[in-house]
């Protein structure tokens, strides 16, 4: 047999969609497990969403669509980022609709990216970023944040990182794993350093509405000599409950779209048809649905911080935004995976081992609040039985 790719053999899949995938089947098979490893809001869609999907679909919106997205669509998405995050776009030269946000990072990152360029991340980092980063031929340089402070970004930490080669800065706030929600402070830093050095930032935005305690989200596009350097990747799946829908696009200057809409017509053609004007149904229709899942996912977060915090050995951060706690567990002599894996086999509790987000993260797991509260409870009382064993 000839050899297969080189490429791929090299990269690693998905460590949250493994587990994810690990606690289903155990689930399948009839094994009690709660699954805190995925990002799956437990909310159903709302339905005036859904209601429009199925409008659509009886209206004949079954067929191929255009590939950038619906005339309708794209400009809800336009109006939304002015709106929302005070970036003024030309909805048909500067957004692309696609199946999930997911997608839209990979096209900027192929938009820019040449041979030996390399791109800075934030670590603990979101699994799928220096994969991505590597797919797209470029090279993963990471920015390692400590949980001693917070996890915060200062400009001298980016410029450490910075050489001739790099092109590009991947931010994600609120930040999977650890809540974080950027500073204006932080903000300014990740500006600063792009400016000087003129680089890309790739702005991940998909928990926006997912902040707590009257925080602001903060658009990087939005900045001062931000708006042509910024691409902003955004979606529907975790502030509306709509991660199977696969909703998501990209947002660019037109030279940016232009190649990342070669790619996007050559591979997947476009995102569905119908899921464009649930598109416009979201974004256009009543927002009291975000705010009351967003309280619900500020309940659970106060729940669970306080009841880890009381389990010895255990001990975790307060987030600021999204919906994954970050736990550490000081004194053991467990690295992550084997964290993970004694969890699940002494207590059942389905949880990402740190390692997954990188060297940063090693000693934590992350968590899930995006369930049900009675499935939270049952999981900490799990973990205090156990936590002596860890």
């Amino acid at each position: 047999m000839k050899e297969l790719s080189r490429l791929l053999t090299s990269v690693p899949g998905s460590v949250t969609m493994a587990v994810a995938d690990k606690a289903k089947a155990l689930q399948a098979a009839g094994q009690d497990v709660i699954a805190l490893a995925g990002g799956d809001p437990d909310f159903d869609t709302p339905d005036h969403i859904i209601q429009a999907a199925f409008a659509a679909i009886e209206d004949g919106a079954t067929h191929y669509p255009p590939t950038k997205g619906t005339p309708a669509s794209l400009q809800a998405i336009a109006s939304k980022m002015e709106r929302e995050n005070g970036i003024k776009l030309d909805p048909k030269t500067q957004l692309i609709i696609t199946p999930g946000a997911k997608w839209s990072i990979y096209l900027a990152l192929a938009a820019i990216i040449n041979p030996g360029d390399e791109v800075i991340y934030l670590e603990p980092v979101w699994v799928s970023y220096p994969p991505m980063i590597t797919l797209a031929g470029g090279t993963p340089v990471a920015v390692s944040l400590s949980a001693d402070d917070n996890f915060s970004v200062t400009a001298d930490k980016l410029r450490a990182k910075v050489t001739p080669n790099t092109k590009a800065i991947m931010v994600n706030s609120p930040c999977n794993p650890t809540g974080r929600v950027l500073t204006q402070a932080e903000i300014d830093a990740v500006t600063e350093v792009a400016v000087e050095n003129d680089l890309f930032v790739i702005a991940d935005e998909i928990y926006e509405h997912l902040i707590f305690d009257g925080r602001t989200h903060i658009s990087l596009a939005a900045q001062p000599g931000m708006a042509e350097r910024t691409i902003t990747v955004n979606g529907l799946s975790k502030a509306y409950a709509m991660t199977g829908w696969r909703l998501g696009w990209i947002a660019a200057t037109p030279n940016i779209i232009k190649l990342a809409g070669k790619l996007n017509s050559q591979t997947v053609s476009s995102a569905a048809n119908f899921t464009m004007a649930a598109t416009v149904a979201a974004l256009n229709g009543p927002q009291d649905c975000v705010g009351q899942m967003r309280d619900a996912y500020q309940q659970r977060r106060d729940f669970m911080v306080k009841a880890l915090n009381e389990i010895d050995g255990v001990h975790c951060r307060s987030i600021e935004g999204a919906f994954y706690l970050f736990p550490s567990f000081p004194g053991s002599s467990k690295n992550s995976m084997e964290l993970a894996d004694a969890l699940l086999e002494k207590a059942g509790i389905a949880g990402t081992p740190g390692i997954g987000f990188g060297a940063a993260g090693e000693g934590h797991i992350r968590f899930s609040i995006a369930t049900a509260m009675s499935d939270l409870e049952r999981a900490v009382e799990r973990l205090a039985k156990v936590a002596h064993e860890l």
